[in-house]
């Protein structure tokens, strides 16, 4: 097969890889299938890596287990300099992550750069620092409350930012002492490889780290249901995040889901309006929608609807559609065509329950070639219709009206997720008691900036625990009384 993408975009190592990394070395997989990775700007294969089995996830947990014990019992401050060493290996590499993950995502560069690459440093960077703390402990009557390490992890991770969903829970588990097996997104696996490139040069213990490519039905499910992994940790979709739970709870598996969101961003009457729709579209659509926190529900007082939904379209129209690698595109296309046909099958739909076109559209010009599609607002929303309840997954905003903040908050609830949101006033006191309201696990005040040590997680359908920071940390360990 002629594999497509231009070698300037692309390392040439990346471009087949035929290995797992299990136990610490590069081993060959029990099978010979392997997964072709695609260019989504442009629809041609760029690259494959291998099509893992059971029997590669029986390998690899068998590594995993064999290293637990040793990889536990390492004192904080080396486990902390095995990772200090990883961040230095993996920053060593940021040029090269960035432009392949522009290239199999079809992320724009600077944003694969200054966010898909730049954030899971710095959560790298704050678990040194967390590693290096002694154990949690304390003392409640005649008992010694300790943590240890769960044990080994089955971490299952997506394609949609495919470095910092794989460091959001590796960091945290090699430094709470856990050993992991990692299935990467089969749309999106050559970070990985970047990633474990940088874990050999970091010389982590032999089997403390490992990575099985392969597709969900095969090693995501291995995962899930292997006698000896003791947690799963799965971001995702929120249909399959049920189906991990499933499979956990036939053996009483712990699990951590990391799911779906339908995102509210309340624009309250007396808000700074330019500067909240501003950032609310740029919220929207970044990642061309594909972020599962996006602020995907624009909800406007019905006396500012009109000035709102001009404002959108503006900001809108700045979204130029195109190659990842052109400095003036800022959305790239989606991930797979069935990703984009799911995307135009949401926007026929809400054109067909009746909501108003605003901006975009089936038919707004895009690129031919690739899975692109344009970004499109509609309003005339209902609270209850598909737009407003289901999660798209793509450039697509719906901007509904209120009439007063009762009403607001009440949409905002108005959906089974509850992943994150967004508030907006001059009064940040009113502003904090509307967000204390909000069913999420997160919600920002006037546009303030993402913090990595927050816990991050969701309410309802958006998941089980937490991720990042100690809380996030907590997640994988347990937790013994001793009774003295």
């Amino acid at each position: 097969m002629d594999l497509a993408a231009p070698p300037s975009l692309l390392p040439d190592a990346l471009r087949l890889r035929r290995h797992l990394h299990v136990g610490g070395e590069w081993t060959s997989p029990a099978g010979t299938d392997v997964i072709d990775v695609e260019n989504p700007s442009t629809g041609e294969p760029i690259g494959q890596v291998p099509a893992g089995t059971a029997a590669d996830v029986d390998a690899a947990v068998a590594a995993a287990r064999a290293a637990f014990p040793g990889w536990a019992a390492t004192a904080p401050a080396e486990r902390s300099a095995y990772l200090d060493r990883l961040h230095a290996a993996l920053a060593a590499r940021a040029d090269d992550l960035a432009r392949t993950i522009a290239v199999e995502l079809g992320a724009p560069l600077k944003l694969a750069t200054r966010v898909q690459v730049a954030l899971p440093l710095i959560v790298l960077r704050d678990h040194v620092a967390l590693a290096a703390r002694p154990p949690v402990e304390e003392t409640i009557g005649n008992s010694l409350v300790v943590r240890e390490p769960i044990g080994v992890v089955g971490a299952i991770t997506p394609w949609n930012y495919p470095l910092h969903q794989v460091m959001a829970k590796v960091a945290p588990a090699l430094a709470a002492g856990c050993t992991v097996v990692l299935k990467p997104s089969e749309l999106t696996p050559l970070t990985a490889y970047l990633l474990f490139d940088a874990v050999t040069e970091a010389a982590l213990p032999p089997g403390v780290l490992n990575l099985v490519p392969g597709t969900g039905a095969v090693v995501g499910e291995a995962l899930a249901r292997h006698p000896d992994v003791d947690l799963v940790s799965f971001t995702g979709s929120t249909a399959t995040g049920t189906r991990i739970m499933r499979l956990a709870a036939d053996r009483i598996a712990r699990v951590a889901l990391e799911l779906g969101g339908k995102s509210a961003n309340v624009i309250l009457p007396d808000a700074d309006l330019p500067t909240a729709v501003k950032v609310g579209v740029g919220n929207a659509l970044m990642n061309s929608g594909q972020t599962c926190t996006a602020w995907t529900r624009m909800l406007v007082h019905r006396d500012r609807y009109a000035e709102a939904l001009d404002l959108v379209a503006k900001a809108v129209a700045g979204y130029g559609v195109g190659d990842p690698f052109d400095p003036a595109t800022r959305l790239g296309p989606l991930v797979s065509a069935a990703q984009a046909t799911r995307v135009r099958g949401h926007v026929e739909r809400a054109l067909a329950e009746g909501a108003r076109l605003v901006a975009g559209g089936p038919d707004a010009p895009v690129p031919a070639r690739g899975h692109f599609v344009a970004p499109t607002v509609f309003a005339d929303v209902h609270p209850d219709g598909a737009l407003a309840q289901e999660e798209v997954f793509g450039p697509v905003l719906a901007v509904l009206p209120f009439d007063d903040t009762d009403e607001a908050v009440a949409i905002a609830n108005n959906s089974r997720y509850g992943l994150a949101g967004a508030v907006w006033s001059a009064d940040t006191e009113a502003a904090l008691a509307v967000a204390r309201r909000l069913r999420t696990g997160a919600v920002d005040i006037n546009g303030a900036a993402f913090n990595p040590l927050a816990p991050f997680g969701g309410y309802k359908q958006s998941g089980l625990g937490r991720e990042l920071g100690v809380h996030g940390l907590a997640e994988f360990c347990e937790l013994k009384a001793i009774q003295r």
